[in-house]
């Protein structure tokens, strides 16, 4: 838009000024779901001790869940999935170093830059452990833990989630803010119980569909080691 300028008193106010909209769209018609079907037959959900039923539910809603989870930070958005925080177009790049903690400062710097303000540290465990031994100058541990919060833990004030779901040697600085995260079908169990009944097996089907965009990439910044 226009740059707002000074008006005298009395004088008339330039009515130039004009915006430009845009929007994110997410979950088109392309999008796949995450999709699954565990077959057991009768024989095993009647000798088994405990409620098997509950039990493989239970797995297969963790196992799409461990997949979604997977594919909202890394996916490739190839063939219809979804595509990750760490391969959204436009988000900012910089060098990850977990031996020196000046690359998350350069890291807080670009988000600095941008008029953005981070919330979020995603690392992996090996990274993490190996930030974890990070000390300053007076031997103190730079990766604070937060004792009001259970094991959260703070690196130069900003929160930090560990998961191996993100890839050994990348970092992600954001501003979840930013990420938008939509939803069609959370994980759902569908019993089939006919589905394979000349088998006497019953059949348990879980689906979710989501989809991942960035309000502003900028609100990113994805640290790779150089290495």
């Amino acid at each position: 838009s226009t740059d707002p300028g000074y008006v005298a008193e009395g004088g008339l106010i330039p009515d130039n000024h004009d915006v430009a909209f845009d929007e994110v769209s997410l979950m088109p018609t392309t999008r796949k779901s995450i999709k699954s079907i565990l077959r057991f037959t009768n024989e095993l959900a009647r000798s088994a001790t405990i409620g098997l039923d509950s039990v493989l539910k239970a797995r297969l809603v963790n196992d799409v869940a461990q997949k979604l989870d997977t594919e909202l930070l890394t996916g490739t958005g190839a063939s219809g999935s979804i595509t990750g925080i760490i391969n959204q177009p436009g988000v900012q790049t910089g060098e990850l170093d977990v031996t020196a903690a000046d690359s998350f400062l350069d890291g807080i710097a670009l988000a600095t830059a941008a008029e953005v303000t981070p919330n979020r540290w995603f690392i992996s465990g090996a990274d993490f452990i190996a930030v974890r031994k990070l000390k300053d100058t007076s031997g103190k541990y730079l990766l604070e833990s937060d004792l009001t919060k259970d094991a959260t833990y703070r690196l130069f004030g900003i929160p930090v989630t560990v998961s191996n779901k993100v890839p050994t040697g990348k970092a992600i600085l954001a501003d979840m803010s930013q990420v938008a995260v939509v939803r069609d079908v959370n994980p759902s169990v569908t019993v089939l119980s006919e589905r394979y009944a000349e088998y006497d097996e019953i059949g348990l089907r879980v689906v979710c569909r989501y989809d991942l965009g960035l309000l502003h990439p900028e609100g990113v910044v994805v640290l790779t080691d150089a290495a």
